[in-house]
């Protein structure tokens, strides 16, 4: 199959923008609770207190017309560097009234990637949290002509705007929010940047309500129970599309919504129990944590037999149910339906009430989910919903179907979308959440060239574009469009895969993929995602461009490390790995994991050596992006001698 296509659920916004949604939704239910915050300034801490559908749009309204007093108006970019606080989202909603165009940043953000979004962006004004990230806006700020305003959450910005505003009319606000069209753009989002210079995707307010109205048309159900208003955490970082399109289908559906800043285990799983939401929004690497954590504390307490049990019995049932829903099989057996039943009550219940007790149905998204650990969950009552898109495709652009997850894939082309494999194996999508185009700075920096006067290039010889319609944004800040990205609508994703019964299953990206010396193409993804399956594995990179044989790089989760370490002391000299030294029965395990790995793959394709690193991968040392994504050259780079060994032994 190399074509899969899914009618629209929606009608695409016809008029007005993003804002609108706030207005309406305080003018037909203005005691609707819409917003949920913590008392600490940062919103990290302290009970929980709503915020009602009407106050929230008179916040939003305050702000937008202190924003007036300050130049910021129709077509201005202003760039916004937070953690995922309520302030975020006030911030986005007052711009859109306005028509200005929110550009999200993460707050990790180095000075060089911050030099370059801001005048790439040609942002007039920022907002940053505190005063560590207006020292480094200060340290960039004199190659920035067109940079007017910086303000700080922790300083009392919003307060000290919506007191600026307080003598503007509303209707000035308004007559604003009247003129924007669907077609304008909402956001400037910038990719992650794992090789190059970010690039900034110019997303539309069509854009944004196509994928968040047909996600509330066609998954609403989902979200929580009959009768019961729907609450969401939101924690994933707002600087990526996937945090930005939770936030506003929040706001859009009528949802209760939450922040939460912190996202160490120690804040981010207390705030879930206390927020208690109906469903959650993350990504694989949380949900492999929270079964890690979850096996961990069960060993721990001295039940891990009962855990491994219980969830080869979850993986049956989520299996047979599986099987059940997509027609190819009977269902669970009575007696597994039995046992099932009983580990419900022992082992199941408990990993829902580390959720809150109120999540069913989660969604996953960024990479794709292990098919083992989405049964596993899905038969304990924690069914995740896979989907795929990128920051281009304004979030998902596939997700699995409601109640008939494939899980192992990344479901079927959202309503509305198309799925296009290309005779190289590459994905093209084409839908109403496609992107315009790049900013043309950035494009023109990836490229290392510049557009023809019509900002378009000719589509490269050999390449195979499927037709489709194509529309281009107008205004001053209109997007470049290339055809080696966009052809008449159509985008090539980058991704490598293959479509099953209409199911998208992604096997790795094209630049990623590996040729060995012997040249046998391998494809990283799928085995670094067996490799994460063992519990003490956190992060895994394999290697082997131009190498004789595939390697991998792997590191340790500490929490889980910790108490491996502690279980190997409690077995006592008649245990496992007697009379080898702790580091050899951990290399033996790692080696386990990857013979596991491995079994799922020719010898030629297979992992014949491997590193144990000291420490993960993060953040802060430019390894991974703020989307929880390996930087592979960097990794590389920086590892460079360790690799060497792995071939040289």
């Amino acid at each position: 199959m190399r074509d899969y296509s899914v009618p629209p659920l929606v009608e695409p916004l016809g008029s007005g923008g993003l804002a609108d949604s706030v207005y309406e939704l305080a003018a037909r239910e203005p005691g609707l609770p819409q917003i949920a915050r913590r008392e600490s300034p940062d919103g990290s801490s302290g009970p929980w207190r709503e915020t009602t559908a009407a106050a929230f749009a008179a916040q939003v309204l305050k702000l937008a017309k202190g924003l007036l007093t300050q130049g910021i108006g129709f077509g201005d970019r202003v760039a916004v560097m937070t953690r995922t606080r309520h302030e975020w989202t006030l911030f986005s909603f007052a711009l859109w009234s306005l028509g200005a165009h929110v550009v999200p940043l993460y707050p990790a953000s180095s000075t060089e990637q911050l030099r370059w979004v801001l005048a790439d962006s040609e942002a007039c004004a920022i907002v940053v949290e505190h005063e560590d990230h207006a020292m480094t806006v200060g340290s960039v700020v004199d190659g920035l002509p067109q940079l007017r305003h910086i303000w700080q959450l922790d300083a009392g910005c919003v307060r000290w705007l919506t007191e600026e505003g307080a003598a503007v009319g509303d209707n000035d606000v308004h007559r604003h929010r009247w003129a924007v069209m669907p077609e304008m753009t909402a956001a400037v989002i910038y990719t992650s940047g794992t090789t190059g210079r970010p690039r900034g995707c110019v997303i539309t307010h069509r854009n944004l309500a196509s994928e968040c109205d047909t996600i509330l048309a066609g998954w609403g159900r989902l979200m929580g129970e009959p009768g019961e208003q729907p609450s969401v955490l939101a924690f994933l970082p707002v600087g990526h599309v996937y945090g930005l399109m939770v936030t506003v289908m929040c706001i859009r559906g009528g949802y209760l919504l939450g922040h939460q800043p912190d996202i160490s285990a120690r804040e981010l799983m207390p705030a879930i129990r206390s927020f208690r939401p109906t469903c959650l929004y993350a990504v694989p690497y949380f949900f492999e944590k929270f079964y890690a954590a979850a096996r961990m504390m069960a060993h721990t307490a001295g039940r891990g037999e009962m855990f491994e049990r219980a969830m080869e019995v979850s993986r049956r049932y989520a299996e047979a149910a599986e099987a059940q829903a997509l027609g190819t099989g009977p269902g669970p057996s009575t007696g597994l339906r039995a046992r099932h039943a009983v580990y419900d009550r022992l082992v199941y219940r408990r990993l829902r009430d580390v959720l809150g007790g109120r999540t069913r149905n989660v969604v996953s998204g960024g990479s794709t989910l292990s098919r083992e650990l989405g049964l596993e969950l899905a038969g304990a009552g924690i069914v995740v919903y896979d989907c795929y898109g990128l920051t281009e495709t304004t979030c998902a652009v596939t997700a699995q179907p409601p109640g008939r997850p494939r899980f192992g894939t990344v479901g079927r082309p959202m309503p509305g979308a198309s799925v296009h494999i290309a005779r190289d194996g590459e994905v093209w999508v084409h839908g109403p959440t496609v992107f315009n185009g790049y900013t043309g700075r950035a494009e023109h920096a990836a490229r290392g060239d510049s557009p023809r006067p019509d900002g378009r290039r000719a589509a490269p010889p050999g390449q195979e574009p499927p037709g489709g319609p194509h529309g281009g944004a107008p205004g001053a800040h209109a997007p470049v469009q290339y055809e080696e990205t966009l052809r008449d609508g159509w985008l090539g994703t980058g991704d490598v895969g293959f479509l099953d019964d209409g199911y998208l299953v992604i096997t790795g990206r094209k630049k990623d993929v590996i040729i060995t010396s012997a040249g046998r193409s391998v494809s990283p993804l799928m085995l670094e995602t067996r490799l994460r399956a063992h519990p003490l594995i956190s992060q895994a990179l394999v290697v082997g461009d131009d190498r004789p044989f595939v390697a991998a790089l792997v590191t340790l989760d500490p929490e889980v490390l910790e108490q491996w370490r502690k279980g190997r002391e409690q077995w006592g000299p008649s245990g496992p790995g007697y009379g080898n030294s702790p580091s050899e029965e951990l290399e033996r395990e790692v080696g386990r994991a990857v013979a596991a790995a491995n079994s799922a793959f020719s010898r030629a394709e297979s992992i014949r050596s491997f590193r144990i690193l000291p420490e993960e991968f993060s953040v802060a040392d430019g390894l991974v992006t703020p989307s929880l994504k390996l930087r592979r050259a960097a990794i590389t780079r920086m590892y460079a001698a360790e690799i060497e060994e792995l071939y040289a032994s």
